[in-house]
């Protein structure tokens, strides 16, 4: 079958992004194939899948049945076949019905069988608030899977992340959670379809600065930016760096940059009680800590359910939120 992937640098949404790269990764093995409810036809609700179908068969992206737990479980037979599973989870907050697969099962074949089973699935999990939506449609869960051995969790921040680390994902032998910032999905960047800028697991330092450092990842990397920008603005230079991988953890660009800085804050939409966020914390207070001169903040949801939508802006971190933060180490 003959299918058109990019072969030159373009322009496009995160969406799009996440299609070519799968595009890319299908056309290039045929063991590559997708599963998840409505992604076929209708192309997912979110269009992240849109004319896959039509491209590949019916044989090669699946609609399933509104069964999180049986949707894993049959990745992980089609895994143990050979097969490279890529599972679309419709709303973060539809994964809880297939937490058992994913943690008790999932995350511990490879190392039951004594590394000679490999578990090549990618669980693209559309993941975070700003889009206005309803409850369990918006949520943070990625700390229980970061938190669970077996795993590998990543959140792009880009589209040309998302379309290349899309494929990378798919290429490993071990199961990737693949966080996907529905805040972004229709923010654009340019792709370039040439080589990847960095390996799957690499945090990258998206603007450089020398007074303080903010640690993000995901859409929270944009929010990060913003508040950067103000803070140059106001006499502050901000380093921000993208953590692009929730586990395993790229440390050196960030021990690097608050060595460099003196100042942490780190920022993410989840609440922060027993977070990501206390783990960076505390990461870097044990391997930095002479080179701090002020204690890390952390800026986050608050400890309360996801609210509704009419609230989801007084519990998501905005630039102001994360500004107050910076504020208060510099004058600690």
């Amino acid at each position: 079958m003959s299918v058109k992937t990019l072969t030159e640098r373009t322009v496009l949404p995160m969406a799009r992004a996440i299609n070519e790269g799968m595009r890319t990764a299908m056309a290039a093995d045929d063991k590559v194939l997708l599963m998840g409810e409505d992604i076929g036809p209708l192309g997912g609700v979110f269009r992240v899948t849109d004319k896959l179908q039509a491209d590949f068969g019916t044989a090669r992206v699946l609609d399933t049945p509104l069964a999180e737990a049986g949707i894993v479980g049959n990745a992980i037979g089609l895994a143990m076949r050979g097969y490279r599973p890529v599972v679309e989870i419709q709303f973060d907050g539809f994964i809880f019905p297939a937490f058992n697969q994913i943690v008790t099962q999932l995350a511990k074949i490879t190392n039951r069988h004594d590394g000679k089973m490999p578990m090549p699935i990618v669980i693209r999990v559309p993941y975070g608030g700003n889009v206005g939506a309803i409850e369990h449609h918006q949520e943070s869960p990625e700390a229980y899977f970061a938190h669970t051995p077996g795993l590998r969790v990543v959140a792009p921040s880009t589209p040309n992340d998302a379309y290349w680390m899309i494929q990378q994902a798919i290429q490993s032998q071990d199961p990737v959670l693949f966080f996907e910032p529905k805040a972004k999905y229709w923010a654009k960047g340019e792709v370039d379809p040439t080589a990847p800028e960095a390996a799957l697991h690499e945090s990258r330092v998206a603007r450089t600065g020398t007074d303080c450092t903010i640690v993000a990842f995901g859409a929270m990397v944009t929010t990060a930016l913003q508040a950067a920008e103000v803070a140059q603005q106001e006499g502050t230079s901000v380093e921000v760096v993208d953590l692009r991988s929730v586990s395993p953890v790229d440390y050196a660009p960030l021990l690097e940059s608050v060595r460099k800085t003196g100042r942490l804050v780190v920022a993410q939409e989840a609440s922060g009680n027993v977070s990501l966020g206390s783990e960076l914390a505390a990461h870097v207070a044990e391997h930095a800590f002479y080179s701090l001169q002020a204690p890390v903040l952390r800026v986050s949801g608050y400890d309360v359910p996801f609210p509704p939508a009419r609230l989801e802006g007084m519990f998501l971190p905005d630039a102001d939120r994360i500004l107050e933060a910076v504020d208060r180490t510099m004058h600690y």
